[in-house]
């Protein structure tokens, strides 16, 4: 009769139950116990077909239920095989979005990886941020062999590096140092796990011819099966057919065992009692309200029904697998409807996704080409990838989908970004090269004795100036001060050249010299209006006196360092102190009829506007970073702080220019 078939009377039999409440209860907790320490030793494997009637202990049902590692022959490495649902929360976990990111903080995201993760979990992680970090190098590269030809360089002379590109480097190569190590030790270990397999199926096959005591001989086969258990992973192209090998000659030891009737229906009641035993405990795991460790505990007890007991006998081997296939569809079936429900979900997030990429490619479209419109592009995009990543996750089937979209979409804003960048900064050293030219010819003309002619040439370059733009801010100022030094030489000749025929200066600067020190000595009365009323009279005197000789141009500044002593004293606001100086100031400059000076002033007051109105746009959009901050937050409140009184200045700065160009315009 083969193992497939029973008689009617064997089908006829009972199967035994526990004897107990408490005995039940004893079964419980020992198979929990079980499962636990059975958990820290092997990898979780899929639950077998609830759909099989029959429990034959042959190739079928053993395939599959090894601990195995898989060997990648693509990328020579090797993977631990790990359930379906592992795996894609894994997948959800790597999808990080680098590209917002700078060179300094992928490096940075690197070293952590390094230092807090498993090296065989990182390969996804580490290849992201090679391939950004890459691209922003390479960027860069391009830029800085551009300014090396623009220079006059030739290309078989340029090199190019940073102490970060050699740090990054440095990092990826200790990477994949660890890597191969790490896959290498582990391909030995698999090996001598083979190895150490092979030589218990040589053991196991050389119980059948032994000259030993029968009970030798079982305690010899117990001890074998406990070896094989613990003999740890093996190369999963070696697995069916060392699993098939093992168990073909386990069932030859139970045919032996037929020799030994007490021994074998020893073994088989064992067998029994402990399949009872994960029967119990399934059966209570169908009452667990956690699904997902319901789950994987039963996963366990199918790898210990499998894999840990051997066989029952034949009268009860179709009813205790019943059984257990009975609790095992019932947390299959609740755990299907779990999922089914999971996906509804899952589908209504991938949809919100496809919109937010189609929002991010609408964004960069629309981007306005100029710098506050990208920067105003930038504060949507990075709002849209923080709800991209807010968003929960999607079907397994459209994960990798989505997330190249996305990545395709955010990859495509950067680059219009910093190709709109890249322009404008190509634009800027067009403007420098146009300031050089300018600054020789301020500098060959500024020892010129001719002043009609030189003077309006001068005063042309330094309109060109002022129409010509932004250049690379690192030279700005060195250029800047370089035309200003050149320009104001040749000024500083011309008026001095007048001072010297203006006898009438002199009278000026000892009429001013007498007021000076008549203000030095005044003491407020402590009534406010009157106090000011009197300043101001003291300032208009001061304008109608006229101007002083160049060289004793200095005793403006006395009388405005005396002014501001006053001020101090005066609870005024400071726009108004600003202001009234400010007029002071213009009135000397135009008793002196220095246009040159007031063209300066005029200059200066813009750049200050545009410098202020630059600071505000900056702090303002520094604001969008902390759209999720409360407005509470001291960091915040210093933000708005700062814009407050950038803004009260470019007030003061406007009005100042107002002021100029009437005087300019009379």
């Amino acid at each position: 009769m083969s193992d497939e078939k029973l008689s009617q009377e064997e089908n006829e039999k009972e199967l035994p139950t526990t004897n107990s409440v408490d005995e039940t209860q004893t079964v419980s907790k020992e198979v929990a116990n079980t499962t636990t320490k059975l958990a820290e030793t092997a990898l979780e494997e899929k639950t077998e077909d609830t759909s099989k009637t029959t429990e034959n202990v042959s190739k079928k049902e053993v395939e599959g239920t090894l601990e195995t590692i898989e060997i990648d022959e693509d990328e020579e490495e090797i993977k631990s095989s790990e359930d379906d649902e592992e795996e894609e929360e894994h997948n959800e976990e790597v999808q990080k979005d680098y590209s917002s990111l700078s060179k300094k903080e992928l490096v940075s995201e690197l070293e952590n990886l390094l230092n807090s993760k498993k090296i065989q979990d990182l390969k996804n992680e580490v290849e992201e941020i090679r391939s950004e970090f890459n691209n922003q190098f390479n960027d860069e590269l391009e830029q800085k062999k551009e300014e090396f030809l623009a220079e006059g360089g030739n290309i078989i002379d340029f090199q190019y590096t940073t102490p970060l590109k050699k740090e990054f480097n440095s990092l990826y190569f200790d990477y994949k140092e660890k890597r191969n190590t790490h896959y290498k030790t582990l391909k030995n270990n698999l090996q001598a796990n083979l190895d150490k397999r092979w030589e218990l199926i040589e053991e196991l096959k050389g119980l059948l011819s032994a000259e030993e005591n029968i009970n030798t001989t079982y305690k010899h086969f117990k001890d074998i099966q406990e070896k094989w258990h613990v003999a740890g992973a093996i190369p999963r192209d070696k697995y069916n057919t060392v699993w098939n090998t093992y168990h073909h000659h386990v069932e030859n030891f139970y045919d032996f065992l037929h020799l030994n009737r007490e021994f074998r229906d020893l073994d088989f009641k064992h067998n029994l009692d402990s399949k009872l035993k994960l029967i119990t405990r399934a059966e209570e795991l169908g009452q667990e309200e956690d699904i997902n460790k319901a789950f994987r505990e039963l996963q366990m007890l199918h790898k210990m029904w499998k894999e840990d007991i051997g066989p029952v006998a034949k009268e009860y081997r179709d009813e205790v697998w019943d059984k257990f296939s009975e609790a095992t569809k019932i947390i299959h079936d609740k755990r299907q409807e779990q999922l089914a429900a999971m996906e509804k979900d899952f589908a209504a997030n991938y949809e919100k996704k496809k919109q937010l990429v189609e929002e991010i490619k609408k964004a960069t479209e629309e981007a306005k080409p100029s710098h506050q419109g990208w920067q105003n592009a930038i504060k949507k995009v990075q709002e849209l990838r923080d709800a991209f990543f807010n968003t929960g996750r999607v079907p397994r089937a459209n994960n990798k989908e989505i997330w190249k979209i996305f990545k395709d979409a955010t990859g495509n804003f950067n680059h219009q970004k910093n190709s709109f960048y890249k322009n404008q900064k190509k634009e800027q050293y067009t403007n420098l090269e146009k300031k050089l030219e300018l600054i020789k010819i301020a500098e060959d003309n500024k020892d010129s004795e001719d002043f009609e002619v030189t003077t309006a040439l001068m005063k042309k370059i330094q309109n060109d100036w002022k129409n010509i733009g932004h250049v690379p801010r690192k030279d700005s100022d060195k250029i800047w001060k370089q035309f200003k030094k050149a320009c104001n030489d040749y000024f500083d000749r011309l008026h001095a050249q007048k001072n010297e025929a203006n006898k009438e200066e002199v009278v000026h600067f000892e009429a001013k010299q007498q007021m000076l020190e008549k203000l030095a000595s005044f003491e407020l009365s402590g009534d406010h209006k009157a106090d000011i009323k009197t300043i101001k009279e003291h300032i208009t005197a001061w304008k109608e006196i006229g101007r002083v000789p160049y060289n004793k141009r200095t005793i403006e500044q006395k009388f405005n360092k005396t002014l501001d002593g006053l001020f101090s004293k005066l609870d005024l606001g400071k726009k108004e102190t600003e202001l009234i100086k400010f007029d002071n100031k213009l009135n000397t400059l135009v008793n002196r009829e220095d246009e040159r000076k007031l063209q300066n002033e005029h200059f200066f007051i813009s750049k200050k506007i545009d410098e202020t109105k630059d600071e505000i746009r900056q702090l303002e959009n520094n604001l969008g970073f902390f759209h999720h901050v409360d407005e509470n937050n001291p960091l915040v409140k210093e933000v708005h702080k700062n814009i407050a009184r950038h803004k009260e200045q470019l007030d003061v700065w406007k009005a100042k220019l107002s002021k100029i160009k009437e005087v300019r315009e009379d």
